[in-house]
This record gives C-alpha cells, sequence and structure tokens, in this order.
C-alpha cells in the first residue's frame, strides 16, 4: 500500500472534529468512506466531510474494494464483532478506546490479529499529543527524581461536559460502555500511566453506585503497584457538585511534583522551591497526531503507537477496579 484508504464504522458525534477530519489531513491517509445505521446519518456525514461512500451497514463498508483499513468508532459493545469482521477481510483496524467492553473480549481481537496477521491498533490517542509527550520527556530526564508514587482525581458533576453528545446516553448502559462514565474516562489516565511506568504488579479497586441515578456505578477508586516501585491511586466520581469538579495528576517525585490535567493543556512543575508552567495549544483535531503515527505504521513505516498487547494492560486494570472491587 502507499496510501490508507480508511473506513470509518461509526461515524458520530465523537468523529465529527477529533477524528474525522483528520484523516484528509495526515500524509499518505484520506477518508473514503463511512457507516451509520441510520443511513440519512451517514449520507449527511459524508456530505459534508466530502467523503465519496457512505453506508448503513458495517459488513458493506469493510468489503467496499477502495477502503484498504477500518477506523471502528462505535461504543464499545461492536468494538469485537467489527474488529473482527475487518480482520478476516484482511483489513487493518484502529479501534476506539476502550478496546471493547472487557479483558476477555480484548484477548480475542489480539488473538484474531494474530492469526489472521492484520495489523490492530487502539485509540489511545493522548500518547500522541505533545502535553503528554513532554511529560514522559521530564519524567525520563529525572526532572523531579524518582517518582515516588501518584495521585489522580477526576471529579465531575452530573452535568459534566466531558463527553460527546449522543442520541441516547449509551455511556450509562454497561451492556453497551462496559461500565459507565469511568469506562469512557479513565482509559486515556491508566493508558498514560502505563506509558509512563510500564508493567503493573498489582492492582484493586473498589467501584459503587452511590447516587443510583443509573445501572452503571458512579464512584470508582484504584490502586496500582508498578513493578519499578511507583504507586498509583487514583479516584473517579461523577456525582460531586459543580464547585467540587476536578481533573488532576500529580506526580511526585524524590526532588519534586509534575501536575497536569488529562483534559487540559497545562504541564506544572514544582521543585526547589520554584514553579514553571509548559502551557499547550489546543489541537484541532485530538487525534491527529495518532493518526499519523498509525497510517505510518499500517504503511509500513514505523510501530504500532499502541498494540493490542498495550491496550489489554489498562482493560486488566479497570476490571480488576470495577470487576473484583464491585460493591452491591
Amino acid at each position: 500500500m502507499k496510501e490508507i484508504k480508511w473506513g470509518i464504522i461509526g461515524c458520530g458525534d465523537v468523529t465529527e472534529v477529533k477524528s474525522g477530519p483528520a484523516f484528509n489531513k495526515v500524509p499518505n491517509s484520506s477518508l473514503v468512506a463511512v457507516m451509520r445505521r441510520d443511513v440519512a446519518k451517514a449520507r449527511d456525514y459524508a456530505s459534508r466531510h466530502n467523503v465519496p461512500a457512505w453506508y448503513d451497514n458495517a459488513e458493506k463498508l469493510i468489503n467496499d474494494p477502495e477502503v484498504n483499513a477500518v477506523y471502528i468508532a462505535t461504543p464499545p459493545l461492536q468494538h469485537e464483532e467489527y474488529t473482527l469482521l475487518s480482520l478476516a477481510a484482511g483489513k487493518p483496524v484502529y479501534v476506539e478506546k476502550p478496546m471493547t467492553l472487557n479483558t476477555e473480549s480484548a484477548l480475542r481481537m489480539k488473538n484474531a490479529a494474530i492469526n489472521f496477521n492484520v495489523k490492530l491498533c487502539v485509540a489511545h490517542y493522548r500518547r500522541e499529543q505533545p502535553i503528554f509527550l513532554k511529560v514522559k520527556q521530564l519524567l525520563s530526564d529525572k526532572v523531579i527524581g524518582d517518582i515516588r508514587f501518584v495521585q489522580l482525581q477526576m471529579l465531575q458533576s452530573p452535568a459534566h461536559n466531558l463527553i460527546a453528545s449522543t442520541d441516547t446516553n449509551w455511556r450509562l448502559d454497561p451492556s453497551i460502555s462496559g461500565g459507565g462514565l469511568f469506562h469512557d474516562l479513565a482509559p486515556h489516565q491508566l493508558d498514560l500511566m502505563i506509558y509512563y511506568f510500564g508493567k503493573v504488579s498489582s492492582s484493586s479497586g473498589i467501584s459503587v453506585n452511590q447516587s443510583k441515578e443509573y445501572s452503571a456505578d458512579d464512584l470508582v477508586t484504584g490502586q496500582i503497584l508498578f513493578e519499578n516501585g511507583v504507586v498509583f491511586n487514583g479516584t473517579w466520581c461523577f456525582t460531586v457538585s459543580e464547585a467540587d469538579k476536578k481533573d488532576i495528576c500529580e506526580i511526585t517525585g524524590s526532588t519534586g511534583k509534575i501536575s497536569f490535567p488529562v483534559f487540559g493543556n497545562k504541564i506544572t512543575l514544582k521543585k526547589d522551591g520554584y514553579e514553571e508552567e509548559f502551557i499547550f495549544e489546543a489541537l484541532q483535531h485530538v487525534q491527529q497526531p495518532m493518526i499519523e503515527r498509525v497510517t505510518a505504521y499500517f504503511l509500513g513505516k514505523g510501530d504500532n503507537p499502541c498494540s493490542a498487547e498495550q491496550a489489554i494492560l489498562s482493560m486488566e486494570l479497570m476490571d480488576s477496579f470495577t470487576k473484583t472491587g464491585r460493591l452491591k
């Protein structure tokens, strides 16, 4: 292949700005087909984004001879099915996070990629954003010495605004999303922790539905011991007041501390009695740096920026927090 010609399965709101337009903006890449079960919405998306073909059936898009790679942006319930169909057709897959509903499903997807010998990449796109690459550089350069522990808080009110709008709030239905809002937001944060600190030695957590406003748990806590000795503590709560909303990750080292929001644009470094800030411009298309890396990987010009094996690690962490630690 000299060019990746993408087809999107699930051209919903999340693809309008975050990802969809980027496929036509990176080298050797173009968006040639989209699919949505509502054919009128698929046609409208294609018209507005100048996409040549649209479908209301995923298999028709997968079998389109013009499509040579598939981006799966449906709710997690369909990730495994569409990934397996695409891999069986010999077409590499870029699948949204969370990779799927649970670890068992993710393992089936990984094994299918191996068995069909077709490439599979997961959209943990924050790995390639400048702000998080800067954090990784600061950690690698030991700017704050040896890392001791990480404290993360994601506190949102019921009127939160971090989630893309949808016709139905499927993210609150565990049968479709795998859990609740935790399963939508935590993959970003947990994948970054794996990206920064490596292999996990042990993990556990508590998961509970306190408000009973919907069927999914609305409070999750998690603890991780990494093999390098770093300790992580995280809290995700989606029922705090507007005044108590918080998005902060604090990495404490032997000589200082790095703080940043996972859904923001500023890093704060505190060390030796002084404070320094690094501020980054918001990206027009947040997935564009990742899509550039994925395209290069599919063309054989680079490594996999987030493999199934890597994504499964965050799936395992989420399961360890919400399955074994679930309180009735």
